[in-house]
């Protein structure tokens, strides 16, 4: 499969996190959203551990690479993206909290561009900028 496939499959399943953390931690019997997302990244570390064993990936070469430090500022990031992103879901609705997380796909591209020199153009720019919009007239009550 290309990333175009994983791209949609990821599309798909991550599209149901919103819902289903809303209905985990709001609610008589909810979860408290930290153990929510303790419970939902153990499924995660746990495929992962699958994952690389099935496919015989090398961590110990991983840990000693000079790449390693991006991943562990990735990993704090990540940390606090999900436990605010799950947070957020048991206080707010799920169709204003979604959108606003969710523009940290525009955000990532203005990453690239100025970050990582990714090419500039229109068709990149007039995306960031109608996803700005979008978010704006799907948040705003």
């Amino acid at each position: 499969m290309n990333y175009i496939s994983w791209a949609v499959i990821a599309l798909a399943a991550y599209s149901l996190v919103a819902p289903l953390m809303k209905v985990a931690t709001t609610g008589q019997g909810k979860i408290p959203s930290d153990v929510a997302a303790l419970i939902a990244n153990g499924i995660l570390v746990t495929a992962t551990i699958g994952v690389i064993v099935v496919s015989g990936q090398s961590v110990s070469d991983s840990v000693v690479s000079p790449k390693l430090p991006y991943v562990l500022v990735a990993g704090v990031c990540l940390a606090v993206g999900i436990l605010s992103y799950y947070r957020a879901l048991s206080l707010g609705p799920v169709s204003i909290v979604a959108p606003i997380f969710g523009m940290f796909l525009a955000v990532s591209a203005l990453v690239g561009i100025v970050a990582l020199g990714e090419p500039v153009t229109i068709r990149k720019v007039a995306g960031i900028l109608l996803a700005v919009l979008a978010v704006f007239l799907v948040s705003v009550e």
